[in-house]
């Protein structure tokens, strides 16, 4: 089986698992801006944009108003292994992918792993993943299905708070934080 064939049978398991929350829908393949740049300023202060996109496998949007989505959560895969490049590599989209859109998690599912746990160079290399998780095969346990939906649940919440903390800063009736922890769970 390809990634490519894996990532529309996770993003089919994802729909049915985790998208009953409303307004979600999990896209496969979408392209992403992880930068937009200032190409040039009309006289009236004005300006244009060109933004610069990588494709995701699996993004999880949340639509607002009609015509409007934002991402909440993107997920890349890997099958059977990956290499210290690929761990650089990914850690590097979610970073540049963070800098556009501030309240986005990010993480990566490796399946086909067989009986290897999460391999040491996702944690050295990984810094910029919200998450991490391995399946034993392409099929995943009722436990491996579970953990990845919880874990996408959490991160969506932490999304939402990260954009209210973030964009409602200067709102006299913000929620008002002294204090910001992100535990580090392993299962």
């Amino acid at each position: 089986m390809t990634e490519r064939e894996w990532t529309l049978i996770v993003q089919e398991m994802l729909i049915k698992a985790c998208c009953s929350m409303e307004n979600l829908e999990v896209k496969a393949f979408e392209r992403i801006p992880y930068a937009l740049e200032v190409v040039n300023y009309g006289k009236t202060g004005n300006y244009n944009v060109r933004d610069m996109v990588y494709e995701t496998d699996l993004v999880i949007m949340e639509s607002g108003e009609p015509g409007h989505r934002k991402p909440r959560v993107i997920i890349e895969l890997k099958i059977e292994s990956i290499t210290t490049h690929d761990a650089i590599t990914y850690s590097q989209k979610a970073f540049t992918h963070k800098t556009v859109h501030p309240y986005l998690r990010y993480g990566i599912l490796l399946g086909n792993r067989k009986h290897y746990p999460l391999p040491g160079r996702l944690f050295r290399h990984g810094a910029h993943f919200d998450f991490m998780a391995s399946w034993v095969g392409f099929d995943p346990s009722p436990e491996e299905l579970e953990g990845l939906t919880v874990i996408i649940k959490d991160e969506i919440g932490a999304s939402k708070m990260l954009e209210e903390s973030i964009y409602s800063s200067r709102s006299p009736n913000r929620e008002r934080y002294t204090f910001l922890h992100r535990p580090l769970k392993l299962w």
